[in-house]
């Protein structure tokens, strides 16, 4: 009696599960189908964007080599032409080569003496919150190190303010640019403290020390 009962809930199971399966059935391997294309589709992406980035940096490369010499060697019209070319391929970049091309499409520009268009890439990269934040802070020093006199000088604190953190490794070197907007604007005594902060900091450059002594005995002489 026990094995007829047995094969009952048997026969019982296997009835629900072929019930189960004529009316779900489709649902649930479209499940597994969605599943397997989760899946395939993630490692899918993950390969084209390792291709896409290696394709990239052969791009960067092959547009950077030819611009890699002495800056006094290039003509302001090559360099103009060169910078362009970095802009255009910084456009379909992916995110690091596109902040690297335009920091060099703008150290091209600054010394064809193309300022205006330096100046503007220094701020895109500065305000790319997708972009590394030390090229961000680097872009933010060479425009404000370029635009001193130029542009409001409220403009430049502001984007110097977030770099002058002691967490920053380019503090000092903010410092010495929120000095020498200070000095423009005529406020001697902020930009002689500014200098003495950056010139006793044994965290700032050497270069940057010698820099703000040498303006301090200027303002004092």
């Amino acid at each position: 009696m026990v094995d007829i009962f047995d094969e009952v809930s048997e026969d019982l199971r296997h009835e629900r599960a072929v019930n189960l399966a004529k009316r779900y059935g489709g649902l649930l391997l479209l499940a597994a189908i969605l599943v397997l294309v989760g899946v395939g589709g993630q490692q899918f992406w993950q390969a084209r964007k390792a291709r896409l980035a290696n394709q990239a940096a052969t791009q960067y490369l092959a547009l950077t080599q030819t611009m890699d010499q002495p800056q006094g060697q290039l003509t302001a019209g090559a360099a103009d032409a060169a910078a362009q070319k970095l802009v255009d391929f910084s456009k379909s970049a992916p995110e690091i080569y596109k902040t690297m091309a335009r920091l060099r499409a703008a150290s091209l520009y600054a010394n064809a003496g193309e300022l205006p268009k330096a100046a503007l890439l220094w701020s895109r990269v500065g305000a790319d919150e997708a972009a590394p934040q030390l090229m961000r802070d680097a872009a933010s020093l060479l425009f404000a190190q370029h635009e001193i006199g130029i542009d409001n000088n409220a403009d430049i604190l502001g984007r110097l303010q977030p770099i002058v953190q002691e967490s920053n490794p380019f503090h000092g070197l903010a410092r010495e640019m929120q000095a020498m907007v200070y000095l423009n604007e005529g406020n001697i005594a902020m930009a002689k403290s500014l200098f003495t902060q950056v010139q006793d900091d044994p965290n700032t450059p050497q270069g940057a020390q010698n820099r703000a002594q040498a303006m301090l005995a200027k303002l004092n002489g």
